[in-house]
């Protein structure tokens, strides 16, 4: 095989490998974050919804706020809406985006190619036309109602799961340092008994 070739897959490992640990860390930070935040699932739930819809969203630098919004409308936690617009980051902005315009584009049955320098910044995201911009927002809004109703109604077994399981956890921990303390102080009581039957 090439070098050029051997190369290039390795950049792609390197990649994947880098896109895997992100998602690890994004998980029990998102594990963690539900964990500590107080409210009902539902509560928790209805933030989550709202910031993943804003961040769905090319809005550069305000889908935090427009998700606290949604989130305050919602009655939803503020919290949890501001951590549900990170589903948009650097690893997967352009993939989420090319996913939406292509729905926009197909519901609206309009031909036209999506292009990364299109979103660049504000400026060329204007003058690229209106035909993007409706096709990509129409593709948000339907991708991003779509993910918000299934993150809300996977969210909320998953916050009562999660909450159970540490729960469960905290008690067992609790348990094993009650027996080994109770362990400990019963072994000077045994030593004493055979001293008093040595006697």
């Amino acid at each position: 095989m090439p070098k050029i070739e051997l190369h290039l897959l390795d950049e792609v490992k390197a990649i994947v490998k880098k896109s895997r640990w992100h998602w690890i860390r994004q998980v029990r930070s998102f594990s963690w974050r539900i964990l500590h935040v107080r409210g009902t699932p539902r509560y928790i739930a209805r933030g989550l919804a709202a910031g993943v819809f804003a961040g769905l969203f090319p809005l550069f630098g305000l889908q935090t706020i427009v998700g606290v919004a949604l989130a305050t409308l919602l009655k939803g936690n503020k919290l949890m809406a501001a951590a549900g617009t990170w589903i948009s980051n650097p690893l997967t902005y352009v993939p989420i985006l090319l996913f939406n315009f292509q729905t926009g584009r197909w519901l609206l049955n309009f031909d036209l190619t999506f292009t990364t320098e299109a979103i660049a910044d504000w400026q060329t995201f204007v003058e690229v036309g209106t035909e993007f911009i409706v096709a990509l927002f129409t593709g948000c809004f339907v991708v991003g109602l779509l993910c918000a109703i299934a993150c809300y109604f996977v969210s909320i077994p998953l916050i009562r799961y999660l909450r159970r399981h540490t729960i469960n956890q905290q008690l067992r921990q609790k348990i094993r340092q009650e027996q080994l303390s109770f362990g400990a102080k019963s072994l000077p009581l045994k030593k004493t008994n055979q001293k008093h039957v040595n006697k």
